[in-house]
């Protein structure tokens, strides 16, 4: 299991990658693991969320999960290619697996979520 450490975390296994003042938003490499293979996605595209709120479903063999918002903005895109290749998710969490893009207006929010370090002390890494 790979966790970059340019990341945000959340306990609930989302990741943040900020840039500027866009958010890029998916599941973690533990999470996607724990799913299985993600065979659908229900992404919620320009809407305005605040955190903790959701962003959609994942669907997988296992289960369907919510997709969690780690800070509040207006979603710019939900990633739709996905939708032909949702599995893309299970191969690539951190790369094209990404879920969804935000504008933040927080971004002092991602300073309240989990380092690459606490990531790995919760899950037991």
């Amino acid at each position: 299991m790979t966790f970059p450490s340019d990341l945000k975390y959340t306990k609930d296994h989302e990741w943040l990658r900020v840039e500027g003042t866009t958010g890029y938003i998916g599941i973690t490499d533990y999470a996607q693991g724990e799913l299985g293979d993600v065979i659908y996605l229900d992404l919620k595209d320009g809407v305005t969320v605040n955190a903790h709120e959701s962003l959609g479903t994942i669907e997988a063999v296992k289960t369907v999960s919510d997709l969690y918002s780690p800070v509040s903005g207006k979603v710019l895109e939900a990633h739709t290619p996905l939708n032909d290749s949702p599995e893309t998710v299970n191969r690539d969490p951190y790369g094209e697996g990404w879920l969804v893009k935000l504008e933040l207006t927080n971004p002092s929010e991602a300073e309240t979520l989990l380092s690459v370090e606490e990531y790995k002390k919760l899950i037991g890494q």
